[in-house]
């Protein structure tokens, strides 16, 4: 018994040992990452990949670390002088010496390659959204006037219609959409199966009645309709120098929301209850960390009502939390604490903030998200949920909050209050969501690294055991409201 003993713990020594190696490996590799010797980590990584004594899963996190390296470089492409130049295309009567002091204000994200500095690919479009006063010299000018009000009303129109109804559900719209992805010639081997995974409505309360009219090839899979990564999954074969288009059209109906939150009428989550229990805990990219936790008391105050605070944390975020598009997920550690830390993000960063601040006060919240497809700002979108009792799941669009707050400028401040109120508790109707909850997996598996392992909305793709990244496709969705009865 004691000889079989010593073999057990001889194992299980040597499998500690081999962990502590890999960490040791990729934190290694991390911190000259951060110190931008790109080529040395990348060298780190290939050398302890050659140890014939891996497993099957410590080699696959080694490949990840490397891949995610080539990832960051590509969200880097800009050099100093080319930043100049597309600003220069961008910003009336921009000077040297301004851009200059505005390098030393670091307005930008930068980061050094292997030498080199490097500029963010979204770094004209963050520079007015972290400084919008700059809005006023864009090339070519942009008036949001039309847009602002359309949003505002529609606001005003989902909240009459749910005080009418005394439903939080209402105004419902039927939609046609199709969805096209198409994968760049020479992007897979010729003859190669490429396997394709696309976003489809999930069912909600406020999203049903989905029909799936045609696809560009056999429909191998069509997820549950409440699955949490809703897809549809195909398959097609490469062709040699061609490109290769998925196509999928499909119907729905949504609804706008909106939930006449009354606050003493709230009660505190039961943290026992197993349904709510996963979105009371920590989670990737939701870390109850130090400095989160001195955010939360520093907004809350001493607040303990649910509503109330949740309500805290979403004005917050509105205020003081700038617009940015965002870097490619996958190579980020901990979302929601980045978007903390910078003090701006894009929608599904801030929802991950917001989603932590809550869960860390025993509110349950999750993600949620899909399409935005308001008129003239078509794009794929991230929001969440969280849990008040008696209502049930109520839908936050922290970004909306930000955006009326800090970018609707043609809205007087009364209006910017009343669409940052509505967006907590309420939704609008052009809206297409496809997953309850971030970091799922898909169905059937994916063979290789996800192109984003967090969010789903422009689809994935590969071919074997390769992924096919985001820059070796495009994607396109054409949205259609029509009256055509079920059938």
């Amino acid at each position: 018994m004691k000889f079989h003993s010593a073999l057990f713990l001889g194992a299980g020594f040597a499998a500690t040992i081999a962990s502590l190696a890999l960490g040791n490996t990729i934190d290694q590799a991390s911190q000259l990452e951060l110190e931008g010797c790109f080529q040395q980590a990348a060298g780190i990584l290939r050398t302890a990949m050659t140890d014939d004594s891996l497993s099957q899963g410590e080699r696959r996190k080694l490949a990840f670390e490397l891949d995610r390296l080539g990832r960051i470089k590509r969200d880097y492409p800009y050099t100093q002088a080319g930043l100049f130049r597309e600003l220069q295309k961008a910003v009336k009567d921009l000077t040297l010496p301004e851009f200059e002091k505005w390098l030393a204000e670091g307005r930008f994200d930068v980061r050094e390659i292997d030498g080199e500095r490097r500029f963010m690919n979204a770094s004209v479009s963050n520079l007015f959204f972290r400084h919008p006063e700059l809005n006023a010299r864009r090339l070519p000018p942009k008036d949001t006037t039309k847009h602002d009000r359309a949003v505002w009303e529609t606001c005003v129109a989902i909240q009459q219609a749910a005080l009418a109804e005394q439903t939080p559900y209402v105004l419902p719209k039927r939609f046609r959409h199709t969805m096209t992805v198409t994968v760049k010639a020479g992007a897979a081997s010729n003859g190669e199966i490429i396997r394709a995974w696309l976003p489809i409505p999930r069912r909600y309360p406020f999203q049903t009645d989905f029909r799936l009219r045609n696809t560009s090839s056999l429909a191998r899979h069509i997820d549950d309709e409440f699955s949490p990564i809703r897809s549809v999954y195909l398959e097609q074969p490469a062709q040699a120098d061609q490109p290769t288009e998925f196509r999928i059209e499909y119907q729905y109906t949504m609804r706008g929301i909106w939930f006449q939150v009354k606050p003493d009428a709230v009660m505190p989550a039961n943290t026992n209850d197993p349904a709510l229990q996963p979105y009371l805990r920590e989670a990737p990219h939701v870390v109850f960390t130090p400095e989160m936790r001195a955010l939360s008391d520093q907004i809350a105050g001493g607040e303990k009502n649910p509503a109330r605070l949740a309500q805290k944390f979403h004005n917050w975020i509105a205020e003081n939390i700038k617009y940015s598009y965002a870097l490619e997920y996958s190579t980020i550690r901990n979302i929601g604490d980045y978007c903390r830390a910078k003090g701006y993000g894009d929608c599904g960063q801030e929802a991950l903030l917001f989603i932590t601040l809550c869960r860390m006060n025993n509110i349950p919240a999750r993600w949620q998200s899909g399409w935005n497809t308001f008129p003239g700002a078509k794009t794929i979108h991230d929001w969440c949920e969280i849990y008040l009792a008696p209502y049930g799941w109520i839908p936050v669009d922290n970004y909306k909050g930000i955006w009326a707050m800090q970018y609707a400028f043609t809205l007087t401040p009364e209006q910017k209050r009343e669409v940052r109120d509505f967006y907590f508790g309420g939704l609008d109707y052009y809206r297409m969501a496809a997953n309850s909850d971030h970091n799922q997996a898909l169905t059937p598996p994916k063979r290789s690294f996800r192109s984003d392992d967090v969010d789903f909305q422009r689809g994935e793709l590969e071919w074997g055991d390769q992924n096919i990244y985001f820059d070796q496709y495009s994607y396109r969705l054409e949205i259609e409201e029509i009256t055509a009865p079920l059938d």
